[in-house]
């Protein structure tokens, strides 16, 4: 019997030591790569479902990995339980994977991934609200099956709802996880009852937990006021419509680097500043939902499918200019052994 579980609140991530943050080689350069949240579909706008478990969508993800591969990009599919449980999604993605520098990784939706021993409620979607017991049991059961599917274990991780808690690190540790990519800089879900990465910020770094490494999701502050960061930007989140009268006057815009909901000039600029304060791993997203026209908010028809991939191509293009070679998973990997074995030959 499903049972109602109370979460802690106001789990909040605190800034990385200094030390922890990773030295990537030298030779490794300046770097970018794309994690694709591999998922089911769902009504954005309704309560959250374990029926609803349809992927459909998957049907149109070739088409934006032929544009990636055209740019020579390479992306690391983060499946779900509905997408690794569905033969059809399966397929695609082994095709996919055919590219040879394409990649497997987790994401983990407790809603619809079993077991199922908590009410789906808007807290329990963190994950990292649910009793680590059941955390630990809803990891398991999907790194399980993706290893049953694919034929390797996953080591790249990713909360649904970027809902990691104080348990999390170390479990994905113990499951054999090398990479977690849970964590949102700049950004703070304690309100809806999850995390605050809010001191977190676009450095990847050790997380202590074992070998784990924290790769966070890039976000960038652009604007004429871009200096008072994270800072200044919640203090306007207290003003009445102040994020977007700042924005609107270039003084300050909290940019994430996807192509779902971040206007394609602000990104760019994003790309510009973060590799201009030296960030030497910049981390794109998107929902693979959102290769279809109708199943997110972000692409609801052709038009916006068009847009969606010209903002991609846009953004290639300049990393390319700017000589930001993209990294898969694999190479991703091999550099972190090597800054591992600069530091003493172990993983901190």
């Amino acid at each position: 019997m499903e049972q109602q579980i109370m979460p802690p609140v106001g789990y909040r991530l605190p800034a990385p030591a200094r030390e922890a943050e990773i030295a990537w080689p030298e030779d490794f350069g300046t770097r970018f790569t794309v994690f694709v949240d591999t998922e089911e579909e769902f009504d954005w706008t309704q309560p959250l479902r374990r029926e609803n478990r349809a992927t459909q969508a998957m049907r149109a993800l070739p088409e934006v990995h032929r544009l990636f591969a055209a740019h020579d990009v390479p992306a690391s599919y983060m499946v779900d339980h509905p997408v690794v449980t569905c033969p059809m999604s399966v397929d695609i993605l082994r095709e996919l994977l055919a590219d040879g520098r394409s990649a497997i990784g987790t994401q983990l939706h407790p809603w619809v991934n079993p077991p199922f021993e908590e009410i789906v409620t808007p807290r329990n979607s963190f994950v990292g609200n649910l009793p680590r017991e059941l955390e630990a049991a809803k990891l398991a059961m999907l790194t399980g099956a993706i290893a049953a599917a694919f034929g390797r274990r996953p080591v790249m991780f990713r909360a649904g709802r970027y809902g990691i808690g104080p348990s999390s690190l170390s479990l994905l540790a113990a499951e054999g996880y090398r990479v977690d990519t849970s964590m949102r800089s700049g950004y703070d879900y304690s309100a809806e009852g999850g995390p605050d990465f809010t001191a977190v910020g676009n450095h990847g770094f050790w997380t202590g937990e074992g070998g784990l490494a924290e790769l966070p999701l890039t976000t960038v502050y652009t604007g004429a006021a871009r200096s008072g960061g994270v800072g200044l930007y919640g203090a306007l989140g207290h003003l009445p419509k102040g994020r977007g009268i700042a924005a609107r006057l270039g003084l300050l815009a909290r940019v994430a680097l996807t192509p779902e909901e971040m206007p394609l000039e602000l990104a760019l600029e994003a790309i510009r500043v973060a590799a201009g304060e030296g960030v030497r791993m910049l981390l794109f997203s998107y929902h693979s939902p959102s290769a279809a026209p109708g199943y997110t908010p972000y692409v609801r028809d052709a038009a916006d499918l068009r847009a969606f991939h010209h903002w991609w191509e846009a953004a290639f293009g300049l990393l390319a200019r700017l000589g930001i070679a993209p990294a898969s998973h694999d190479e991703i990997l091999a550099a972190l052994d090597r800054a591992a074995l600069a530091r003493g030959g172990v993983r901190p």
